[in-house]
């Protein structure tokens, strides 16, 4: 750009302050150079910064000649007219510059103008502005005054910009921890969801008591199954705490967070079990008077406990299945199909069998629900629990009652222990407080709550029923050398299906000794 006719200092002045006002950090460095060039007339002008402390090197923000940006260098600024500028003088060469400084003459400079730039806070020199050309420079050019008004906003320029870096820099160093404390963080949520998973078991699933060993095979299981999405068919008799089972398999699943809607199918009628399964519409049926949410619904992302399953009207299996299966359905009185992602837990007390051979049952229903069975032990057979939960039922009642039982006389836990139980742990809890209630002076007291041993002898039991059914197998069994199928096996012996006489065996735990 040829050089200007007009090189007052209010003129210059104007100039630069015009045409970098709109202009911050880099862009700032880069508008200033360029107008340096235009406004004094020279060839080249930089900006630049220290870079070390001791002020002997620096770096240039922008580096022009003319109007074309260069590419930015680093140097030593020793035996170099920047050298008197660092150390806090204005500096103004007009001609023979390589007389003083004679590496210029390699450069082909002959003029020079430069002012430091000061730190705005601290005063130190952290940089210049420089101006040089191969050609002599009139008095006129040398607007150093102009310059150090600019080197001012530079030195905040260049504050700012170490600013913004510090923080960028914090802001990457923050990341990162950040990074590392949810990796950290992610770790300690595995580790910690193991150690609970680990004290559940360990601690019987929260509200589950045992120490018997049969019985922690079955939380083996619940462990073993909990992680998947299977369908599981708990099994036993009536009250030995298969719902406790299924609220232990959701708790430890990926589903936990989300709902465990409970269905009794024994409990609801038979005309009101589809609508509270499958919901229904506004006027759906007679007394339909508003829509309704159905239980597979409220369910969905979670799981669905179906009690007492084998009470489950023929009429509604199918649909059942075709949840199961599909994971699909309509609410009465909408044709629209509705899919649900659910769970599904099934616990029954009946032999489903057997109620298949009735029809009572559908066999397909069946299959699908048994994917993963669960057979829940009667109390009889796992007798080491008993003290536990005479305990447990103790403290459990003790805030309704108002009593604190701090002794279990000898004669009293033997009694208990002795007796078979055939209303299981149902029925323990219920004796149990009203022992409580009857009790005095902190003691359970012998009294006629005790049951009697020859309760559980009745003739025509359905313990004594199943009995029969094992003793009948483990013999049927021994005679054919423990061959299940085949012409010499066990389920011929027994007129039974080679796969029923395996689920039976499954069912009563009979393996060969």
């Amino acid at each position: 750009m040829p050089k200007t006719s007009n090189t007052s200092e209010e003129n210059i002045l104007l100039t630069l302050a015009r045409h970098t006002a709109g202009f911050t950090g880099e862009d700032y460095f880069r508008a200033l150079a360029r107008y340096i060039t235009a406004t004094l007339g020279v060839r080249y002008a930089m900006v630049s910064e220290c870079t070390n402390e001791d002020n002997t090197r620096v770096r240039t923000l922008s580096y022009v000649d003319r109007q074309d940006l260069l590419e930015s260098i680093e140097y030593d600024i020793a035996g170099t007219p920047c050298e008197i500028v660092m150390q806090g003088k204005d500096y103004f060469c007009p001609e023979e510059l390589q007389k003083q400084f004679p590496g210029e003459e390699q450069a082909g400079v002959s003029s020079y103008i430069g002012v430091p730039i000061y730190h705005p806070s601290s005063g130190e020199v952290i940089g210049h502005i420089a101006a040089f050309d191969p050609l002599p420079m009139t008095q006129e050019q040398n607007q150093t005054a102009v310059l150090k008004i600019f080197a001012a906003r530079a030195g905040a320029e260049i504050d700012r910009l170490h600013a913004w870096k510090k923080l960028e820099e914090t802001h990457q160093e923050l990341t990162v921890r950040l990074k590392e404390i949810e990796s950290l963080k992610n770790q300690l949520q595995a580790e910690n969801k193991y150690l609970q998973e680990e004290i559940k078991l360990n601690h019987n699933f929260d509200e589950i008591v045992s120490k018997s060993k049969r019985f922690h095979k079955v939380l083996r299981q619940i462990e073993q199954v909990a992680s998947t999405d299977s369908t599981v068919l708990i099994m036993g008799e009536s009250g030995t705490g298969k719902e406790l089972i299924a609220r232990a398999i959701h708790n430890i699943s990926l589903r936990s967070r989300k709902p465990l809607v409970k269905v009794n199918c024994a409990a609801l009628p038979a005309n009101l079990i589809e609508s509270e399964l499958f919901g229904h519409e506004k006027g759906a049926f007679t007394g339909a008077l508003e829509r309704r949410i159905g239980r597979f619904e409220l369910a969905d992302g979670g799981t669905i406990f179906l009690d007492e399953i084998g009470e489950l009207p023929v009429e509604l299996q199918a649909k059942l299945l075709r949840v199961l299966q599909e994971g699909e359905f309509e609410r009465l009185g909408n044709p629209r199909t509705l899919k649900v992602n659910v769970r599904v837990i099934a616990a029954t007390n009946r032999n489903l069998e057997q109620a298949i051979e009735k029809k009572e049952f559908r066999e397909d229903l069946y299959y699908r629900l048994n994917v993963f069975p669960v057979v829940c032990p009667p109390l009889r057979e796992r007798k080491e629990d008993i003290p536990l939960l005479i305990k447990h039922f103790c403290q459990k009642h003790e805030g309704k009652t108002g009593k604190k039982i701090t002794h279990i006389p000898a004669r009293v836990m033997t009694a208990l222990e002795t007796y078979d139980w055939p209303g299981n742990i149902r029925e323990l809890e219920n004796i149990i407080e009203r022992a409580v209630i009857l009790s005095r002076n902190g003691s359970l007291e012998d009294g006629e709550w005790i049951p009697a041993a020859k309760n559980t002898a009745r003739p025509g039991s359905l313990r004594k029923l199943e009995d029969v059914e094992k003793n009948h197998i483990l013999e049927a069994l021994k005679k054919t050398g423990w061959k299940v199928s085949g012409e010499k096996g066990a389920a011929k012996l027994l007129g039974l299906n080679a796969t029923t006489l395996e689920a039976r065996m499954k069912k009563w735990g009979i393996k060969r000794e």
